[in-house]
């Protein structure tokens, strides 16, 4: 099951055109590198079909680095989903993900709202493994116009991860940006936090700039 799902996904990424935003995150504990987008399939006759490619891959790089401790981080998301038109914006869907600790396969239920000035994207998923996880996942993104030429850029995501073994760790993370966007770029402020532990919390916070832009 574990190879299906990552084959599936590998083989069909070059499938969905898509233009790819790139941000960089400059805090005040560490830099990050996020590249985060979702595109339709298209058909013969370039229009959207069912299919939607969601694609995340994100690394970090912790500013008290040694070489043993704080280490480079990184994690790759890819998922397929199919969205009939009937199903008014939920629909199943397979995620592979690639992290530092390994490769974990999860399938799910997702929900996309995807329009100009409006994105709301969420799912839940489970590990299809022993001892699985539960990720809740959700991204909301408003960019209204302030004028011709300008948009007002604000996103707000949460990743929620809830273990079935008690003794598991649960983890928590909320990323924050606030700015402007302008001719394909997207500069502003920005917070990320994170939560991770079970009786006791382990908190990490970063708060600092970002530029972002669709090449």
């Amino acid at each position: 099951m574990k190879k299906a799902i990552i084959i599936i996904l590998l083989a069909t990424t070059g499938q969905a055109s898509a233009q790819i935003p790139v941000e960089l995150f400059v805090g005040h504990e560490m830099a990050t590198v996020d590249i985060l987008f979702f595109k339709y399939f298209k058909n013969r006759q370039d229009e959207n079909t069912g299919w939607l490619f969601f694609n995340r891959n994100r690394a970090s790089m912790d500013y008290r680095m040694t070489t043993t401790r704080f280490l480079p981080q990184f994690g790759f998301t890819e998922a397929i989903s199919y969205n009939h038109e009937k199903l008014k914006g939920f629909a199943p869907v397979l995620v592979g993900q690639i992290f530092s600790s390994g490769v974990f396969p999860k399938a799910g239920i997702q929900y996309a709202y995807l329009h100009a000035a409006i994105t709301v994207f969420t799912w839940i998923v489970c590990e299809t493994m022993n001892s699985p996880n539960l990720d809740y996942f959700l991204l909301f993104r408003f960019t209204p116009k302030l004028s011709e030429t300008v948009r007002l850029f604000t996103q707000v995501e949460s990743i929620s991860v809830f273990p079935v073994a008690s003794a598991d760790n649960f983890s928590f993370t909320q990323r924050f940006r606030v700015g402007i966007q302008r001719y394909g770029f997207q500069v502003g402020v920005g917070a990320d936090f994170s939560q991770n532990g079970n009786t006791t919390f382990t908190n990490l916070n970063n708060l600092g700039g970002f530029i972002r832009h669709e090449f």
